[in-house]
């Protein structure tokens, strides 16, 4: 399963303090680097509905980016368990077009695509900085993005890798933390 899980976020760029500007975030990066992203519009609610979209345009970024892969079918879909990724519309879009998603267990922190190094590599960079519009926080969020490398992604997506192994190891057992290593 080398670099052929494709996780999903919803994770807010980081906001101003003073303005509290949220720029949702749906980021789709497999081990080698982003796949897709979109800024969620303004007032735009993550619903089922227009997860979809986003998934639909997730699937034709893959068949762009990654014939292989998409030739061969040879992906996972890892998303968290938000009420837009779990509701049926979302379900039943996954089954019609054989996209097969990573199972998570209910309460599964470890296993959250955000916390693997993409965003807190974010965060850093923008760190203890105020934007005082959405156009502002995209525009900085995406120059954060740009100067992650394909390192980066990988060892993202290594640690992944490791998390959910101890997950299988496990046997599906609620843990938490690095399991010790």
């Amino acid at each position: 399963m080398e670099d052929a899980v494709l996780s999903t976020t919803g994770k807010s760029a980081p906001s101003s303090q003073r303005h509290q500007v949220n720029a949702d975030l749906p980021l789709s990066f497999l081990g080698g680097g982003i796949v897709h992203k979109e800024f969620v519009p303004p007032c735009q609610t993550v619903s089922g509905n227009f997860y979809c979209e986003v998934l639909r345009r997730l699937r034709e970024n893959v068949r762009q980016k990654q014939p292989e892969m998409w030739k061969n079918r040879d992906c996972l879909l890892h998303h968290d368990t938000a009420p837009a990724h779990t509701s049926i519309i979302v379900r039943e879009f996954l089954t019609k077009n054989n996209m097969t998603t990573v199972p998570l267990p209910a309460y599964s922190p470890d296993l959250a695509s955000r916390d693997f190094y993409v965003f807190l590599k974010m965060k850093l960079q923008l760190k203890g900085r105020s934007f005082v519009s959405i156009e502002e926080t995209q525009a900085e969020s995406q120059q954060a993005l740009n100067m992650l490398t394909s390192a980066d992604f990988s060892e993202c997506f290594q640690k992944w890798q490791d998390c959910w192994n101890r997950f299988k190891q496990a046997l599906g057992d609620y843990f938490e933390g690095d399991g010790g290593n």
